[in-house]
């Protein structure tokens, strides 16, 4: 007889998730008539999660400014829906607690809010020139860090299924909060953020609501790209913030800090209002569609 290979633990608990979300999802199609009554609004970072910023603001305050008045404007207008905050102020907030206060709440939808950033790129500039032996001009080098202040645009993102390759700048920096909290590796049960086989289980937890959660976020990148901004589209991307939220949910990046140009924008009355104008359609259509 042949020896059987062992499943590693890990392929097992892979399995053993993707057959309980297919139940799962197969369940949903049999429930009764669905209402949006509660909307949790998570203003991203905060606190000492806070290093992000442009030339004169941070992006937890833009985007605690942006939560602050979109749960304003549903709570004017969607006068049957409930809104809760992850937070209200400038604190910090663990990634998991986020979740936890959507799932507690019963929410119906996650939306969390960010402003976007370009890495620093590492160069060398010539500075001046030295003369060397036999009077041969050699180069003085410095090097340089610099990020793009051009870069613009707007995304939203849903928990999905990358590439294990494919980590990028958005992921690495989304994801890094887990590391400012106490015991992660007891509260993300050894998720290591570094690790890119880890973030095959986050997407298969999130696979239950990965439709509802692309509908919105189209709608959410329709409303921008109705008012003239720069689309770069709905993408999957493993990010631990939405991973666990038994809802859907979406990430949605409002601009480029960045860019000098965004960056006033969503400081100011009029960038503030548009942005929030264009969530609220975006969720009263998302609202009007699954509620007929």
């Amino acid at each position: 007889m042949k020896n059987i290979p062992l499943l590693r633990p890990k392929v097992i608990l892979i399995i053993f998730i993707s057959s309980l979300l297919t139940v799962l999802s197969i369940n949903q199609g049999f429930t009764q008539e669905y209402k949006i009554k509660t909307i949790v609004i998570d203003a991203g970072h905060g606190g000492r999660d806070g290093s992000t910023r442009g030339a004169y603001s941070t992006e937890k305050d833009v985007a605690l400014k942006t939560a602050l008045h979109l749960g304003e404007a549903i709570q004017a207008s969607m006068k049957d829906v409930k809104v809760i905050y992850t937070r209200s102020t400038d604190v910090f907030i663990p990634l998991y607690e986020r979740i936890a206060i959507a799932n507690n709440a019963k929410a119906d939808l996650f939306i969390s809010i960010h402003c976007n950033d370009m890495p620093m790129i590492r160069s060398t500039v010539v500075t001046g020139y030295k003369r060397g032996k036999k009077g041969k001009r050699i180069p003085i080098t410095q090097t340089v860090y610099r990020k793009s202040t051009s870069t613009r645009g707007v995304e939203t993102f849903v928990s999905g299924m990358g590439r294990l390759n494919e980590q990028d700048e958005v992921i690495k920096r989304e994801n890094s909060a887990i590391f400012l909290e106490d015991n992660y590796k007891e509260n993300y049960e050894g998720f290591d953020p570094n690790n890119p086989e880890n973030y095959i289980i986050l997407s298969l937890m999130k696979n239950t609501f990965r439709t509802q959660s692309l509908k919105l976020a189209k709608l959410v990148q329709d409303q921008y790209i109705n008012v003239g901004r720069v689309d770069r589209g709905v993408q999957e991307k493993s990010l631990a913030v939405l991973a666990r939220a038994g809802m859907p949910a979406i990430l949605t990046e409002i601009g480029f800090i960045s860019n000098p140009d965004e960056e006033n924008y969503m400081n100011s009355q009029a960038g503030q209002n548009e942005i929030t104008e264009c969530l609220l359609k975006a969720i009263q259509n998302y609202k009007k569609g699954i509620e007929g």
